[in-house]
C-alpha cells in the first residue's frame, strides 16, 4: 500500500475507522483536508495516516474531541514543555477514576439487587421492586401549585 496516495477507504481500513468518521474529523478540523486527484477523489498521505492513528488512539482512551484537538496542537510544538499535555492527561485521568468509582458502586448495587432475587413470581421480584419508584422517590406533580392562567393576556391562535 502506497502511504502517500491513500484513498479514503484505504485510510479508513488502515486505521479501522469508518469512512464517515474520517470525513467528520476533516469537518471538525482534526484531520487536514487532503489534496484531490484529477478525478476529485481525496488523496491522503502518510501524515494523514499518522494523525488519524493518533486521533483514534486518543479517542480510544476516552479523550474528548476538544482534548484531542488541543493535544494535536500541542504535539506540533516540539520545543515546548509537556506541562499543558500533562494537565490535560491528569484531568482526563481524574475523570476516568471518577467513572470507575461510579461503575464500582453501580456493580455493588446490582450485585445486591440480584442477590435478593428469590426466583419467584414477578409480583415478588426484588429487582423490579428496587427499580420501581417508591413513595419517597416517586416523581410527583402537584397541579394545585401551578400558576393560574392569566386573563389579562390575549390568547394566541395557532
Amino acid at each position: 500500500m502506497d502511504h502517500d496516495n491513500l484513498s479514503i477507504g484505504d485510510l479508513a481500513r488502515a486505521t479501522e475507522t469508518k469512512v464517515e468518521t474520517v470525513r467528520y474529523y476533516e469537518r471538525a478540523g482534526l484531520l487536514p483536508e487532503p489534496e484531490r486527484t484529477a478525478g476529485n477523489y481525496r488523496a491522503y498521505r502518510a501524515e494523514h495516516l499518522a494523525q488519524l492513528s493518533f486521533i483514534r488512539r486518543a479517542r480510544d482512551l476516552g479523550f474528548s474531541l476538544d482534548q484531542v484537538r488541543e493535544l494535536l496542537r500541542l504535539a506540533d510544538q516540539k520545543d515546548q514543555t509537556c506541562a499543558e499535555i500533562d494537565v490535560i492527561a491528569r484531568g482526563h485521568l481524574a475523570e476516568v477514576d471518577r467513572k470507575i468509582a461510579d461503575l464500582l458502586a453501580l456493580g455493588s448495587e446490582l450485585r445486591q439487587i440480584v442477590g435478593q432475587c428469590g426466583h419467584g413470581t414477578v409480583a415478588e421480584c426484588r429487582i423490579i421492586e428496587a427499580l420501581s419508584p417508591t413513595e419517597t422517590n416517586r416523581p410527583t406533580c402537584n397541579f394545585t401549585d401551578l400558576p393560574k392562567p392569566s386573563t389579562s393576556q390575549p390568547r394566541v391562535k395557532l
